[in-house]
């Protein structure tokens, strides 16, 4: 009886949910506790995201009966678009107001859930100012404290990646929404990051801050941002030169291992095992101890009922690219020394002018099925994830 009974413990009930999740995204396991990931590409990624996607909107189902009726009309039709005479800019986005409200059903419509950023963050609305429509959004926020192939590149030691990882910023969210995305309007929007209106933004902000790592003061420049594809390799960041200048680096890829495919539920779940325990990392969430909370918390968890952490090793590696604000930034973030060189930092406006004559003009001239856009699919965009997330996800999808 007693080996009865201990099947419907809390223990038990959370390590079964957790397989049982893994079986229905299409996951098996390998020998040493590692996943393997179903074959099928990027669609097999989609469908990966799309259960914590659905997730998200159901937990948001007020919130986009509320604001979505009020965020639509800035969103564009097609066939009201001019390529010619788009005109690009950035307007900050501060908690609280109608531009926040429009910058979260934007997110929406991405395939993959948005991440709500950690630590320092600046947001930001790309706005096409001679249509009055919204073109795109651009989240910054804190780096990963451990990313190998940033690491590699710098060349850094442990030390100096402690006391100057606070010039660096990570771009969590950044793309063009429809019809702009049909434009190539997604290249325009990344090159917008390495602006001059991005840098002062960030020393208006940040640059007298205090480390997360060290909580230390430290007066801070935006040396560089990095950013990853979410879909393994990426298009959108590839050959993004403008007037002789490079925007974004390709640098290597992630070694897949993570906790995307923990969805919000299970990790509520696994906190609420953990406050059972009394355990600490159940609700200790705050920024000074560290930007891996949630990851540090699912091992623990995972630890404690008995399944090997290899289970985070879930096989999809993701593009990153780093974007050098000054010439001479990987040289002050290596050695700790120098004046950043911003002589070829644009402003928005020329990065804008440039970006429209070298990707989104030429566009619009080979093809103009943008034109067939009307801004009232975005709910059908939005409505399109949740049933994605409602598919059988074949093993050899397509």
């Amino acid at each position: 009886m007693g080996g009865i009974a201990r099947i419907f413990t809390p223990e038990a009930k959370l390590k079964k949910g957790i397989r049982a999740h893994f079986t229905r995204l299409g996951f098996t396991k390998a020998d040493d506790g590692t996943l393997i990931l179903p074959e099928g590409g990027k669609e097999v990624v989609r469908q990966l995201h799309a259960g914590q996607r659905a997730e998200r909107l159901r937990d948001s189902r007020e919130f986009l009966k509320r604001a979505l009726p009020e965020a639509l009309p800035h969103f564009a039709s097609g066939a009201e678009l001019d390529p010619s005479k788009i005109q690009l800019g950035l307007i900050r986005v501060h908690s609280g107001t109608k531009d926040a409200d429009l910058f979260r059903v934007a997110s929406f419509t991405w395939s993959v859930p948005v991440s709500a950023g950690f630590g320092r963050r600046m947001r930001y609305l790309v706005w096409d100012h001679h249509h009055g429509r919204l073109a795109g959004i651009i989240a910054l926020g804190d780096p990963v404290y451990n990313l190998s192939v940033r690491d590699k590149l710098v060349g850094w030691s442990v030390e100096d990646r402690a006391k100057r990882l606070v010039n660096l910023l990570d771009a969590y969210v950044l793309g063009a929404v429809a019809p702009y995305n049909m434009l190539l309007t997604g290249k325009v929007v990344a090159c917008l990051v390495r602006s001059r209106e991005v840098f002062d933004d960030f020393k208006a902000s940040y640059g007298s801050t205090v480390g997360i790592i060290s909580n230390e003061a430290k007066r801070a420049n935006l040396l560089a941002v990095t950013t990853t594809s979410s879909m393994g390799r990426s298009s959108i960041y590839n050959r993004l030169r403008l007037d002789g200048t490079t925007y974004f680096d390709a640098i290597g890829y992630t070694i897949g291992w993570g906790h995307f495919h923990i969805t919000d539920d299970i990790f509520g779940k696994m906190r609420d095992y953990l406050r059972l325990s009394k355990h600490p990392y159940a609700d200790k969430h705050n920024f000074g101890e560290g930007p891996n909370w949630r990851l540090r918390t699912i091992k623990v968890a995972l630890k404690e009922i008995g399944i090997n952490e290899s289970v985070l090793r879930h096989g999809i590696q993701r593009e990153v690219f780093i974007s050098s604000f000054c010439k001479n930034s990987i040289s002050i973030l290596k050695k700790g020394k120098g004046k950043p060189n911003l002589d070829d930092l644009k402003t928005v406006d020329e990065i804008s002018e440039l970006a429209k004559n070298r990707w989104i003009v030429p566009r619009a001239e080979r093809r103009d099925d943008y034109k067939q856009w009307d801004r009232s699919q975005i709910r059908t965009l939005i409505r399109g994830t949740v049933a994605a997330a409602e598919k059988p996800l074949s093993a050899n999808a397509a």
